[in-house]
């Protein structure tokens, strides 16, 4: 199979788990501020579709293209290249897209504070891990 597809298919079923996870902790009322569905709504207008459109591409394409470009090539087992995929991942929400949606670096101006960095970051690894066996099961 090729390499491309391969990316986009483990960055898709990596996002449905993540997408899952999320609706989860959703559901259950867990810190509530950090929905990063409606902060991407928040920034398209309001549009809840749009956000979800947005984060399944950002998991498709862009992760899962990065993975196969960059990651994939490091010297590591496929666990290890899956959990620095997530770090680098959760590393660029904290420092750039947190700010950006106007909550702060690692998103500490939210109510559930450190609490932020460390759900997001469990996110993440598994996000990545998700990703990278897939790959290497494709």
């Amino acid at each position: 199979m090729n390499k491309l597809l391969k990316g986009i298919i483990a960055g898709l079923v990596a996002t449905v788990v993540l997408s899952i996870l999320m609706v989860m902790k959703g559901n259950m009322g867990l810190m509530p501020d950090i929905n990063i569905i409606a902060m991407l709504a928040s920034k398209m207008g309001g549009n809840s579709t749009m956000a979800w459109i947005a984060h399944f591409m950002i998991g498709i394409i862009g992760y899962g293209l990065v993975y196969v470009y960059i990651f994939s090539r490091l010297p590591f087992n496929n666990i290890i290249r899956g959990i620095l995929l997530g770090l680098a991942g959760w590393l660029a929400m904290m420092v750039a897209v947190m700010p950006m949606m106007g909550v702060g670096l690692f998103g500490l101006n939210l109510a559930s504070g450190v609490m932020v960095p460390v759900a997001t970051l469990m996110l993440h690894l598994i996000f990545g891990v998700v990703l990278s066996y897939v790959n290497s099961k494709l």
